[in-house]
């Protein structure tokens, strides 16, 4: 006989505060629309037995591809109420990649805004592990089923499955050779430790959270979770627009988000005037994330927002928070980004393989705590090479001071970091390398002080052959995901490499680096 679920956090609040605004979704077009938790949790309840009238059993993966929306919030409350995994797929990426993440993941459905029906009926063939592709918001392509439809005749009672999964969540992330890598994290953490974090920021339930940034993203879309587990109203924004994200903070009375750098600055770039037409002294929590903000970027936020509501985290989506940077420290420690939070232990080690006790030492960061995900899937051997006893590591190199606080100073891989997203060189390379008129290519960061880095491309072109950087991009632009098309491009005759082959990218670095204090804006 199936086991009723036992009442997860949304159900919960919805029999607490049935009344209380759960989800607010008001476009530009002024086509609002509100949902109580009451409501939330019954619309979310249909989805979940849509899922399982359709064969999603627990510990199932199942994908889901769309901007910022309700039924993607119904998602992933409905994939936890019946033990499935909701996977999010980035909706930037090319087909090819796409169609990799979603039969990479294993994915027994697909969830997709109407918006993406067609590349989800390009790559058909290339997911045939996907038994069913359900879309929502419009029309359906042939073979495909639409959400609504199903939902509509679903119950809205909580759902029942004949076994309980342990909740899991699982968020690809690039890993060095540039191949997606969905990092697992089984259960839901230690409640200690999320608690101490909460209370250490300040969070409390009535804080209204609007989305910052893409729901896909582990940041914006695990603080959406903090919020709902508080029992807060979340407010999304579809796609980011600075003053449209004005607008919602003020109507509503934001109090919390979660950011990467460069939406931030679209706001502050906006024109006096514009910033002058909107009420944001209701914020009280901006979590600064995803890449390092700059200084400057800093001091323009402080200057048009309360300045005790910005904290910086450092983090991973495979470590969860690591360090934290209070509101009072932003000013006295520029570039670090804090003290381990509650519940983390930091190691740094250097080359040598020994712990980096001494103050102003850099060496690569690992982290101990119960927050750390659990494994790569189907790359156990990755999940492997980054541990260090019971310390992982993603990667990164970083220092601290005499009073304990940590600074990133740089990548001990070669991720840039641009607008947020995390961008792979050697994904950038293999592309590139196909093109006939290529006969060796080296991709890196450079300065960018909009985005924090720019994809650089160095490229040695055959003996006798001729070819523009504009010819280049256009190659990339046809393989790779906007973000990931390189916006500058130089040639060479030669790329230094190690006696292994390695390209010295540190030395290919250095002259466009000159003047900065880090390599990381």
């Amino acid at each position: 006989m199936p086991d009723e679920i036992p009442p997860d956090i949304l159900t919960l609040h919805a029999t607490a505060n049935p009344e209380k605004i759960a989800l607010v979704v008001d476009p530009p077009d002024g086509t609002v629309r509100q949902w109580s938790y009451a409501e939330l949790d019954r619309d979310t309840n249909r989805l979940a037995n849509a899922l399982l009238s359709l064969g999603v059993k627990p510990r199932d993966k199942v994908i889901w591809c769309g901007m910022n929306s309700a039924p993607v919030v119904r998602m992933t409350h409905a994939a936890r109420k019946i033990g499935a995994t909701a996977v999010p797929l980035n909706y930037r990426l090319s087909p090819e990649e796409a169609a990799y993440v979603t039969d990479n993941s294993d994915s027994v459905l697909a969830f997709a805004d109407a918006g993406f029906a067609e590349m989800f009926e390009k790559i058909r063939a290339e997911i045939p592990k996907v038994r069913h592709v359900l879309i929502f918001g419009g029309e359906a392509r042939p073979g495909m089923l639409v959400a609504e439809e199903l939902e509509a005749t679903a119950s809205d009672e909580a759902p029942t499955r004949e076994s309980a999964a342990e909740a899991a969540t699982m968020i690809y992330t690039s890993g060095t050779t540039g191949k997606p890598k969905g990092a697992v994290r089984r259960g839901m953490g230690d409640p200690d430790q999320l608690r101490a974090m909460l209370e250490l920021i300040g969070y409390r339930p009535d804080d209204v959270y609007l989305t910052t940034g893409p729901l896909y993203h582990s940041g914006p879309g695990g603080f959406m979770g903090i919020a709902y587990a508080l029992g807060n109203t979340v407010v999304v924004q579809r796609k980011f627009d600075p003053e449209d994200w004005l607008r919602l903070t003020e109507k509503y009375r934001v109090t919390s988000t979660f950011s990467a750098p460069t939406p931030i600055r679209m706001v502050c770039n906006l024109p006096e005037a514009v910033k002058r037409r909107y009420d944001t002294s209701s914020m009280r929590i901006m979590i600064a994330n995803a890449a390092p903000w700059s200084f400057a970027l800093k001091q323009a936020y402080l200057a048009d927002f309360p300045p005790e509501s910005l904290w910086e985290v450092y983090g991973s989506t495979e470590g969860g928070v690591n360090t934290i940077l209070p509101p009072q420290d932003q000013q006295r420690k520029p570039g670090s980004c804090g003290l381990p939070s509650p519940g983390c232990e930091i190691a740094l080690f250097g080359e040598d393989g020994k712990r980096i006790t001494e103050p102003n030492t850099a060496g690569e960061l690992y982290v101990r705590s119960k927050t750390v995900f659990s494994t790569y899937y189907r790359a156990e051997e990755k999940y492997q090479e980054g541990l260090r006893g019971d310390y992982f590591s993603v990667g990164d190199v970083a220092y601290f001071d005499e009073e304990g606080y940590y600074y990133i100073c740089d990548r001990k891989g070669d991720m840039i970091i641009s607008g947020g997203m995390n961008i792979y060189p050697a994904e950038i390379e293999a592309a590139l390398e196909l093109h006939d008129d290529i006969a060796d290519v080296a991709v890196f960061g450079i300065p960018n002080e909009q985005w924090g880095e720019s994809v650089h491309a160095l490229v040695v072109v055959h003996p006798g052959r001729t070819l523009s950087s504009d010819k280049i991009i256009d190659f990339a632009r046809a393989r790779l995901a906007g973000y990931k098309i390189p916006r500058s491009v130089d040639f060479t005759e030669d790329i230094p490499r190690t006696g292994s082959g390695k390209i010295l990218k540190r030395v290919l670095r250095e002259p466009y680096w000159k003047g900065h204090e880090s390599k990381v804006l």
